[in-house]
């Protein structure tokens, strides 16, 4: 029995897409987030040196984040919040913050009609509070099939 979610929202911990389909091509994170949440807790790294997210960041993670019941690892003031990011052809040079829950799904389906259309999704953990953040995991926004498609024309 799977946990459901707000559809078009990418999950902390999932890595399968909206419909319990398993995703492909995912770079998935985590161990890199805990080894750095390590060293900071042995005191090997400062908290300005782990709490520095862009103003950007902050603001987008304020206004358009996806709430999480996961406390901030640093400050355990506030659950972390995540923003999706997606970057693609004719998207500005920054990307193009998701800010509501259909969209990803709208560049899924852009991704596998435009022929070159390469675009990946970032999440991204943030903490409103600290400026605590950290990459989740990348994704491709097209399926395997689409791809296989694309180039089959």
């Amino acid at each position: 029995m799977g946990v459901r979610r707000k559809q078009g929202w990418l999950s902390a911990l999932s890595l399968t897409d909206d419909h319990g389909v398993a995703l492909s091509g995912v770079i998935d994170h985590r161990l890199t987030r805990r080894a750095l949440i390590n060293e900071y807790r042995r005191g090997r790294l400062r908290r300005d040196q782990v709490c520095d997210a862009h103003p950007d960041l902050v603001r987008a993670a304020r206004n358009f984040g996806d709430e999480t019941e996961v406390r901030c690892p640093i400050c355990v003031d506030d659950n972390v919040v995540l923003v999706s990011y997606v970057f693609g052809p004719r998207l500005p040079s920054h990307g193009r913050c998701i800010t509501r829950p259909d969209e990803l799904e709208e560049f899924r389906r852009l991704a596998a009609r435009t022929r070159g259309g390469d675009y990946t999704a970032y999440v991204v953990e943030a903490c409103r509070k600290c400026g605590w953040h950290h990459l989740l995991r990348s994704l491709p926004m097209a399926s395997p099939q689409a791809g296989a498609h694309r180039q089959a024309q």
